[in-house]
Parts: structure tokens; C-alpha cells; sequence
């Protein structure tokens, strides 16, 4: 952490000089991660850049970024859950070091506002520990305190840890920067320890005798 520029600019001068390399994020590069800093610097320096050709055909002077997807956290996270982002959703970073805070707020209210699902990303560290609070606060405008929210920590690592808890409870969740938090909409529930938001099969389908309903 803190450290980007200068990753970024050793692997850039590494490749200029004709080396592979790779710069490794968790989760997907492009994701809340260092991908965007890559072009980003260089466009800034004004370096031609290509992408991989399925012929393998190069352009001479331009330099190769070849992004590999990864997992994200809120795939993970939404995996060990069950299905909470079945439908439209959100993700969003509490982190400020980047973003300014008051930005950060008009993103949740909207959010929260549209009936978005929302996970979000950065929810505490030592220096923001009253950021999650308040994003609870402006969510509570919005939804029902009763609204399913899951807590993944570490998720498919060893320090693995899955709660579901309320929106009214978020407060008291045990959480880090290894936390990804699942904010449901209106229409999510908790069952038998997941946590699902319907895609709307429901309202077109009897699923109960799975006999599709004819107006």
C-alpha cells in the first residue's frame, strides 16, 4: 500500500528495456487494483501501447499489457454468501486516500437510492474507523433496517470468515480492509444462512410448480 507509482514505474522501466514482467494485484488487476495505473502512466509519459493478437503479431516499438482477470472480492464474497448479487448492483470503496469523502457519501445516498444491491469495498482501517457507520447511517434513509447485509473477510483465504447480519447491526460487524460488505436491496432475504436477492423469476413463473404463469 502506498507503493503504486513506484511498482508501476519499475515494471514500466523493466519492460522498456525489454524484460517481461507483472505487477500482482489480489483479486482482478482491474478491480479497485493497479491495471488503471498501468495505462494510466502511460499515457502520462506518452508510451505506445498494444494489446495481445490472437496471431501473435506485434507492433514494433509499441509495448505489450496483457491484463489477466482474476476473482474479485465481491465474486468471492457473493459465492460464499450464496446469491446476493443476483440483480443490479453496486460496488463502492469507503476509502478516501483517493476519493474524497463527500463524493464518496453522494455515491452511497444514490445507491442506496436507486435500490442497488451495494458491496462495499474498504469498509475500515486505523485511520477511517467511523466511515462505515456513517455509510450505515445514509443507507438507513433508504432501507429497511431489517435488510440482509453479509460480512466477508479474507474470503477463500485462511483467515476465511462469513457472517450475515441487518442493516441496523452493521455497527457492531467485526470488520478490516480484508472485508468486502453486502448491502441487500429491497427485494433480498436471508435463507437457512445465505443470503439471496431474486432475479424476478417470481413475478413471470409459478416456482413452486414450476409452471409458467399465463397472463
Amino acid at each position: 500500500m502506498k507503493k503504486e507509482v513506484e511498482r508501476v514505474e519499475a515494471a514500466i522501466a523493466a519492460a522498456m528495456e525489454g524484460e517481461s514482467c507483472a505487477i500482482v494485484s489480489s483479486g482482478d488487476a482491474g478491480i479497485y487494483a493497479m491495471a488503471g495505473l498501468v495505462f494510466e502512466m502511460c499515457q502520462k509519459k506518452g508510451i505506445a501501447i498494444r494489446a495481445p493478437r490472437p496471431d501473435g503479431a506485434s507492433n514494433d516499438g509499441a509495448l505489450l499489457i496483457e491484463v489477466i482477470p482474476g476473482i474479485p472480492a465481491l465474486a468471492a464474497g457473493a459465492a460464499l454468501l450464496g446469491a446476493p448479487l443476483t440483480h443490479d448492483f453496486a460496488a463502492i470503496s469507503l476509502s478516501d486516500l483517493l476519493t474524497p469523502w463527500e463524493l464518496i457519501e453522494r455515491r452511497l445516498d444514490a445507491a442506496a437510492g436507486a435500490d442497488f444491491v451495494i458491496a462495499i469495498y474498504n469498509p475500515k482501517s486505523k485511520r477511517r474507523s467511523g466511515h462505515l457507520e456513517t455509510a450505515q447511517q445514509i443507507l438507513l434513509r433508504h432501507r429497511d433496517p431489517g435488510t440482509p447485509v453479509g460480512i466477508v473477510t479474507g474470503a477463500m483465504r485462511e483467515n476465511q470468515r462469513v457472517v450475515i447480519t441487518t442493516l441496523a447491526e452493521l455497527h457492531h460487524a467485526e470488520v478490516d480492509m480484508q472485508t468486502t460488505v453486502f448491502i441487500g436491496n429491497s427485494t433480498t432475504f436471508a435463507y437457512q444462512g445465505h443470503m439471496i436477492t431474486p432475479r424476478g423469476y417470481a413475478k413471470k413463473y409459478d416456482l413452486e410448480s414450476e409452471q409458467k404463469r399465463h397472463a
